[in-house]
C-alpha cells in the first residue's frame, strides 16, 4: 500500500498542474464572479434573514460557484469567509443561525459539474473510460443536494414555493429530467459510451470557453495557466502523508479480515432479502465518505485497486465519492472557524442529504451498469 500511495502521488503530478492551470485562466476570466452573480437572487429567497446587499451573500454564491466548476482550492477560503460574513448577523454567536445551517449543508452536497478528482484517480487506475460516471456522479449529486435543500427547507419552514425559488428549482429539475428521459430510452452498454462521450465532450467545452472567455477579457492566458499549474506538483506531494496512512490503514483493516467480515454480513443480510448484492463492495467508500475526504478517497482508490476501475463496485465507488462532501469535517472546519459549538440540525440534514446521494448512486450505476 506505500508503493501505491507513491505510485498514485507521482501519477497525479501531471494531470492536476493541467487542471488546476485551466481553473486559475477561470478565476482570472471573473466566470466565478458571473455564476455568482446568477446564483445571487436565489440565496437572498432561501436565507431572508441576510440583508440584501450583505457581503455574505456574495460569499455564499462564489463559494458554491467554485464547488461547482471543481475549484477546492478557491472553494474553502471563500466558504470561511462565507461563514464568517454570516456570523457577524447571527445573534447567537455560539449556535448556528438558520442561514449557516443551510449554506453548510448546501456546501456538504453541492453540485460539481466537473468531478476533477474523481476522473483522475480513475485515469491512474486504469479506467478504459475515466469520465463514464460523469452522468451518474452529476444526478447523486444532485439528488443530494435536493434532499439537503428540501430537510432545511421543512425544518426552518423556508416557502419553497417562492417564484424566484421554484424558477431555478425547475429550471434545475427540467435539465435533469431531460438527461432521465434521454437516458431511459438507451441499453446499457449505450447508456455508459454516451454517459463517456458527453462527460467528454462538456468538460472539453467548458476548458474550450474558459480560454476563449479569458482571452476577450485579456487575461494573459499563458502566465495564468503556468501560475496555477505550479501548484500541481505541491498539491500531489502533499497528498502523500494523508494517502499513505489511510491506505496502509485501510490495507491493515482489510488484511485483518474486519473489513471483510463487516462486508459480509451485509452482503449475507442483502442476500437473504433476495437482492442483489454487488452494490456492498462500495460500502466502504459511503461509510467514509461522512467522515473523513481522505478516508473515502482511500476507501475509492482502495475498492478500484482490488476490484478494477471498471467493476461495477469501482464505479460505485467513484460515484458515491463524487455525490457529496465530508460533512463532519466541512462542519467542524466551518463552524470551528466562528466559534460556534451547537450545530442545531445541521448534522441532520447533511446526514440526510449524504443518504441521498448514497442511494441515488447506488440506483444510478444499476440503471448504467448493471
Amino acid at each position: 500500500m506505500s508503493k501505491v500511495t507513491v505510485d498514485i502521488s507521482i501519477g497525479l503530478i501531471g494531470i492536476l498542474s493541467f487542471w488546476l492551470g485551466m481553473m486559475k485562466i477561470a478565476e482570472q476570466a471573473g466566470i466565478i464572479d458571473k455564476i455568482a452573480q446568477w446564483l445571487s437572487p436565489l440565496f437572498l429567497q432561501l436565507m431572508p434573514e441576510v440583508p440584501k446587499g450583505h457581503p455574505a451573500i456574495g460569499s455564499i454564491t462564489m463559494n458554491l460557484s467554485a464547488n461547482f466548476l471543481g475549484l477546492d482550492n478557491a472553494a474553502t477560503p471563500l466558504g470561511l469567509k462565507a461563514m464568517q460574513d454570516l456570523q457577524s448577523i447571527n445573534p447567537k454567536k455560539d449556535t448556528a443561525s438558520n442561514a449557516q445551517i443551510l449554506f453548510l449543508v448546501l456546501n456538504t452536497s453541492s453540485v460539481t459539474l466537473i468531478p476533477i478528482a474523481v476522473f483522475v484517480y480513475r485515469a491512474q487506475q486504469g479506467a478504459a473510460n475515466p469520465t463514464d460516471v460523469f452522468v451518474p456522479i452529476l444526478l447523486a449529486t444532485t439528488a443530494s443536494t435536493l434532499v439537503g435543500l428540501f430537510s432545511v427547507a421543512f425544518i426552518q419552514k423556508i416557502n419553497l414555493f417562492h417564484k424566484t425559488v421554484l424558477l431555478y428549482l425547475v429550471t434545475a429539475m427540467a435539465l435533469v429530467a431531460s438527461l432521465v428521459v434521454y437516458f431511459a430510452q438507451l441499453s446499457a452498454e449505450l447508456l455508459a459510451q454516451q454517459s463517456s462521450l458527453m462527460g467528454n465532450l462538456l468538460i472539453f467545452s467548458v476548458l474550450i470557453t474558459f480560454i476563449f472567455i479569458a482571452m476577450r477579457r485579456k487575461v494573459i492566458v499563458y502566465d495564468a495557466f503556468i501560475e496555477g499549474a505550479k501548484q500541481g506538483f505541491d498539491v500531489s506531494i502533499k497528498l502523500i502523508p494523508y494517502l499513505l496512512a489511510m491506505l496502509c490503514a485501510i490495507g491493515v483493516f482489510r488484511a485483518s479480515g474486519a473489513l471483510g467480515f463487516i462486508v459480509d454480513n451485509i452482503r449475507f443480510m442483502v442476500a437473504w432479502l433476495g437482492l442483489d448484492s454487488r452494490f456492498v463492495d462500495a460500502l466502504p467508500t459511503a461509510f467514509m465518505n461522512p467522515l473523513s475526504g481522505s478516508g473515502a478517497r482511500a476507501m475509492m482508490i482502495e475498492t478500484m485497486n482490488t476490484h478494477g476501475a471498471d467493476s461495477f463496485a469501482g464505479r460505485l465507488a467513484s460515484t458515491i465519492q463524487g455525490s457529496t462532501e465530508t460533512t463532519f469535517y466541512v462542519l467542524a472546519v466551518y463552524f470551528g472557524s466562528v466559534g460556534i459549538k451547537y450545530s442545531r440540525h445541521a448534522i441532520t440534514c447533511g446526514l440526510l442529504a449524504d443518504l441521498g446521494g448514497i442511494c441515488a448512486a447506488i440506483g444510478v450505476c444499476y440503471w448504467f451498469f448493471g
